[in-house]
């Protein structure tokens, strides 16, 4: 007799007879199965016939992917993938318009099973597909059934992108600048444009050649294809060759997506994302959070050139731009007659103005990053903010205490850290839905973000009392000032400022103190021995509410080619704590997912180790991808007997830790994640402050007369305000 763990025991189904429950030797050939179910049933012709999952997304069962099966599942018999792509083939070129509709809206569904697609193409059925799009001759579900199908199709990856006709592509392109085309067909036409694009370097240049910023603007007022439409514009701005990025054009309505410099500058889209978007009626999703979050990228990307270009000291028209922060600075003062007197007074005019080099300021902007980015940022605040410029810059300059602001140094070093936190030049990740609503608020949101910030800056050396020694010092309470703001995601430049008001260096300071409460005060050996005594009743406490999390379960999305079209699926652990039990959901669930409908279940003591990063199984490959470090980073797998795998890509950073640990105190094993020791941390200090202070409020009689006791083991004074 096989070995139980061989054996797995399921029902299957087929129309009009009654379910066959039968156990399955996992060692025996699928053909035998299929041979042995068709003979319960007295059907003939076992071979064309295949097993197919009868809940989800019904997908064929193949001898590679027949380990996934579990007790309990429900089968069904169908007719084998190679008999139903030839007749399916067969009804999409009849003449009945009926039956026609019927096989494309089967042919949609079964597309996405990477079997049936194996056997559809071979059959040169892309092709037939293609030609019925060219054709011009289907409309409405006809057409929309077509593309979803052809798009399915071509992302399993078995034939490649490039063998695309021209004709379809302008077939494709057609109804994404038509007027009047039903929503279904444009949001099919779109990601297959997008497709085209990230696969095909060639087919990249053919589809620019048809689509303008100006035609996708068009689609961005309707909430139903918006997604795709910025989608596309993002796949054509991160292929676009880096010349053809940087290239500006007279009329920004009818530039072609080769030209993308500035694109998210143009007033009008930006002015259609901010408010047809970001401030829309709805919501915003995930995927769209994302495709935000990746044109904000690929927009800060545009100023890495001049990040890494160097200044060259001998070119006139760059050392004229620090002639003119001068000019501006010290307008009132008539430039003296003499070439030596000239450069005195202009040495002295550049140390004022903060410069490092006072002779030769433009040696200040040989060091990449920032570059020349920190000329153009101070040229900007010059120009457009006069007043603010001048005042920063005579203000320090006439004071003679050390505590002068170097405006040209701070000017500098500012760029470089926003070049950092805004991470300019890094590609975007994947799983990133961080954008920051109020960089879509200005026509030039990069330089105002920098004006706004050196303000900051000045402020906070004022604040500080700082010297040219604590330089550094700024510099770290600024980047602080920064990121915790940013933080709070501010929707408007406006915004943000307020939210900097409210984190002057004395809140940054009183921040600080509060977060190293629980390391640095409580740091004497009787302290450490309570929190010592407290520690394991704390992490008892965590190791349960991370166990609740995982019985209240969470949603995961399924990492696909197309991020918008999302699969979902959903796990939870039994309230026994002794099963976890998972399915696929058609979408994202608000609240509770009874167990029910979790279809797949794995006893926790087939358990044998949980996994994570690049050593679970479906990180091997993607791994190596920049682009992937952020999914790579929330990736875990659990992996249970005999030898098989269930893998997750957390939503967030959060959900990964809560995850990972709860799955860690399943087994008996220390939880380890960050969000484990800060809650440990802010728990016990929480206890430990309760504890001192009951010792606190403790009323003390009026004491007798002195006797001598033994010396007391915890001398101590703790004043908690």
């Amino acid at each position: 007799m096989p070995p139980h763990s061989d054996i797995v025991k399921v029902a299957i189904e087929w129309p009009g007879a009654n379910a066959q429950l039968i156990e399955i030797d996992q060692k025996k050939p699928l053909s035998s199965i299929v041979r042995e179910v068709c003979d319960g049933w007295s059907l003939s012709g076992s071979e064309q016939f295949a097993l197919r999952y009868a809940d989800g997304p019904q997908l064929y069962i193949t001898e590679q992917s027949r380990s996934e099966m579990k007790n309990g599942t429900i089968l069904r018999l169908a007719i084998s993938p190679a008999r139903a792509a030839r007749q399916l083939l067969d009804r999409i070129q009849s003449h009945g318009i009926d039956a026609r509709l019927e096989a494309l809206k089967e042919l949609a569904k079964l597309s996405a099973d990477p079997t049936f697609a194996t056997e559809f193409i071979n059959m040169e059925g892309i092709g037939t597909l293609a030609r019925l799009v060219e054709s011009g001759t289907h409309f409405g579900e006809m057409l929309a059934f077509t593309l979803t199908a052809f798009l399915e199709l071509m992302d399993h990856g078995i034939v490649s992108w490039d063998l695309i006709s021209l004709s379809f592509i302008k077939q494709i392109a057609g109804y994404v600048n038509q007027p009047m085309v039903d929503v279904s067909i444009l949001q099919r036409s779109l990601a297959i444009l997008e497709s085209m694009v990230l696969n095909s370097h060639s087919l990249y240049h053919r589809v620019a050649q048809d689509i303008t910023v100006g035609q996708l603007i068009g689609h961005l007022s309707n909430q139903e294809i918006q997604t795709y439409a910025i989608a596309l514009i993002n796949a054509l701005f991160l292929k676009a060759p880096e010349d053809r990025r940087q290239e500006e054009h007279n009329n920004p309505m009818d530039q072609r997506l080769t030209e993308m410099a500035s694109t998210l500058a143009q007033k009008h889209l930006r002015s259609i994302i901010l408010n047809h978007v970001i401030r829309g009626n709805r919501p915003i999703k995930a995927e769209m959070a994302h495709q935000l979050y990746v044109l904000q990228v690929l927009t800060f990307n545009l100023l890495e050139e001049r990040m890494m270009t160097k200044m060259d000291p001998s070119d006139q028209a760059q050392r004229d731009i620090i002639f003119e922060l001068r000019r501006i600075a010290f307008d009132g003062e008539n430039d003296p007659s003499g070439t030596e007197k000239r450069k005195a007074m202009y040495t002295k005019d550049y140390k004022m103005l903060g410069f490092t080099n006072h002779v030769n300021p433009a040696m200040d902007f040989t060091q990449t990053p920032p570059g020349m980015l920190a000329l153009d940022n101070m040229l900007y605040l010059a120009k457009l903010h006069q007043d603010t410029y001048i005042r920063i810059v005579l203000e320090n300059s006439s004071r003679e205490d050390k505590h002068e602001c170097p405006f040209g140094r701070c000017a500098i070093e500012l760029t470089r850290m926003l070049c950092e936190i805004l991470q300019v030049g890094e590609l975007p990740n994947e799983g990133c839905n961080d954008y920051h609503p109020m960089f879509f608020t200005h026509d030039r949101a990069w330089e105002e973000f920098f004006c706004v910030c050196i303000q900051l800056l000045n402020k906070t050396w004022k604040e500080m009392r700082a010297t040219a020694e604590d330089f550094n010092k700024v510099m770290q309470v600024v980047r602080e000032q920064i990121t915790r703001a940013l933080a709070m995601k501010p929707s408007s430049l406006d915004h943000l400022k307020g939210k900097l008001r409210g984190l002057s260096y004395s809140e940054i300071l009183r921040l600080r103190q509060s977060e190293r409460m629980s390391q640095d005060d409580f740091q004497s050996p009787p302290i450490i021995e309570l929190r010592e005594r407290i520690q394991p009743e704390i992490l008892e406490l965590i190791k349960q509410q991370r166990l609740n999390r995982l019985c209240e379960g969470s949603c995961f999305r399924k990492l696909g080619n197309r991020r918008r079209q999302e699969k979902f699926w959903f796990c939870r652990l039994s309230l026994n704590h002794k099963v976890l039990h998972y399915g696929d959901l058609d979408e994202s669930p608000q609240g509770e997912v009874p167990l029910e409908l979790l279809t797949d279940k794995i006893p926790v003591s087939d358990i044998k180790s949980v996994v994570t990063g690049k050593d679970c199984p479906h990180m091997k490959e993607k791994s190596a991808l920049k682009q992937n470090k952020e999914v790579l980073e929330l990736a875990f797998s659990i992996l249970y007997d005999p030898d098989e795998n269930l893998n997750f890509v957390a939503p967030n950073k959060y959900e990964y830790c809560v995850w990972t640990d709860g799955l860690c105190a399943l087994l008996g094993r220390e939880m380890g994640s960050d969000l484990t020791r800060s809650d440990l941390d802010t728990l016990i200090s929480m206890e430990m402050k309760l504890r001192l202070l009951d010792l606190e409020n403790i009323a003390i009689p009026e004491a007798p007369p002195p006797v001598p006791k033994e010396p007391s083991t915890y001398n101590f004074t703790y004043n908690y305000g």
